[in-house]
């Protein structure tokens, strides 16, 4: 019991394991960009890493979202950290040579987060009850800020005070032993039998029966068109501007802790009547900050930035999620095909995200990146404004529900923290 708080044996292990994964991907996937650019230094090897990861992610979502309701939501589970755990054994294998293996690596880490996060917003959804689920949305949201300040701060003095690329060897390590645990703790957990036929198709073309549905979709198509390009070259730029990985965990500190009170902001004190206008002043505020970057670089910049993100993405990530989980509760068959909802706007989210790095891969091959770069986020940093676009036409009949929005659907991001939905 914590407090009036009954806390169940699986409801401490979905923590646990949810907490692992936080801090492994607080320590690493920050810095897995700046080691590859370190062995390649070209921003090519870097899209077509991104874009395997994208491409994967969508796939494989779909494929566990058939397994979640065929077989065991555990074993899904237990997929996503497994792969996660061999994308870090295979960079510490590969070691200088791993830009040579890009596309490798990115559908590792692709797949991985397929299973991962589908399994654990199922699961979520099952272990939790009504009572229990702020309680475990809130723990698990404080333990995630916490990693996301302290892992990507921790990750740059250790890669600083040791030479070359030891450093990295040693996150990449301290990664795969969390996820090792983590696999482990999954045993521990009861096996979720499941029943019942996928039907992704069927909620593919519910779209075209169903506006709030269809408006939630295209405004996550645009959500990843920013996406899919920002979450890598604004580290990789901290990275260039400072040469210095200290530097870049200075940047993800600062940014996690401006955007852990935020959240906490965010959530209290936008209610569902300014959901809209939170989404288009948030999408306004990031859109202006990319005009601070675009010209004469430096870090001072860059932090700028950063601070200002993390104050924007949850004046527009705490009400766009909370009114796309409004969509799905009252939408056709809502109850039964909730996977297959999580599923479709995914590949949508992901489809906006490979088109965003195929651009990239575009305008690097034909224009010089000093001036192809910048050209190129002023058009693409314009999606999460498009989002307003389509969330003014979402109309309800009755008044809004849902069930919230877990945190576990957060995802790391542009800055570099494990706080926001912004991959």
């Amino acid at each position: 019991m914590i407090g009036e708080i009954e806390v169940t044996k699986e409801l401490a292990l979905l923590l646990t394991i949810g907490g692992l994964y936080a801090l492994s991907i607080a320590l690493s996937n920050t810095f897995v960009n700046v080691y590859l650019w370190k062995q390649s230094g070209q921003f090519i090897d870097l899209a077509l890493y991104n874009l395997a990861s994208v491409i994967f992610q969508p796939l494989t979502f779909i494929l566990a979202g058939r397994w979640a309701k065929k077989i065991d939501r555990i074993i899904v589970l237990r997929l996503g950290v497994s792969f996660l755990s061999v994308f870090f054994f295979t960079v510490l294998f590969l070691g200088e040579k791993a830009s040579q293996y890009i596309f490798l690596l990115g559908a590792l880490i692709g797949i991985g987060f397929g299973f991962y996060w589908l399994a654990f917003n199922v699961l979520t959804f099952e272990i939790t009850e009504p009572d229990t689920r702020d309680f475990f949305n809130g723990f698990l949201g404080l333990v995630t800020s916490f990693a996301g300040m302290i892992g990507p701060m921790l990750s740059g003095i250790i890669i600083t005070n040791m030479k070359k690329f030891t450093g990295y060897t040693v996150i990449f390590a301290i990664s795969l032993g969390l996820f090792i645990i983590a696999v482990l703790l999954s045993f521990l957990l009861k096996r979720r039998s499941a029943e019942g036929d996928f039907h992704f198709k069927e909620i593919v073309k519910e779209r075209k029966h169903n506006h709030n549905w269809r408006q939630i979709l295209y405004a996550h198509f645009f959500q990843g068109l920013r996406e899919g390009t920002f979450m890598f070259v604004i580290t990789v730029w901290v990275y260039i501007v400072t040469q210095s990985e200290l530097a870049l965990g200075t940047y993800g500190l600062v940014a996690s802790s401006v955007q852990f009170v935020a959240y906490y902001l965010a959530t209290r004190l936008i209610k569902p009547a300014y959901r809209k206008k939170s989404i288009l002043i948030g999408g306004l505020i990031l859109y202006g900050a990319i005009f601070l970057i675009v010209f004469n670089l430096s870090f001072s910049k860059l932090i700028t930035y950063g601070v200002i993100i993390s104050m924007a993405y949850p004046m527009l990530l705490v009400p766009y999620l909370s009114l796309t989980y409004d969509v799905i509760g009252k939408a056709r068959k809502a109850a039964e095909m909730r996977i297959e909802y999580i599923v479709v706007r995914e590949v949508f989210l992901n489809c906006g995200r490979i088109v965003s790095v195929l651009a990239f891969i575009f305008t690097i091959s034909v224009f010089p990146e000093k001036t192809g770069i910048p050209i190129l986020l002023l058009i693409l940093g314009a999606g999460h404004t498009c989002i307003y676009w389509f969330v003014r036409k979402v109309r309800f009949s009755g008044p809004t529900g849902g069930e919230g929005v877990p945190f576990s659907t957060q995802r790391n991001g542009e800055n570099g923290s494990t706080g926001g939905t912004t991959v």
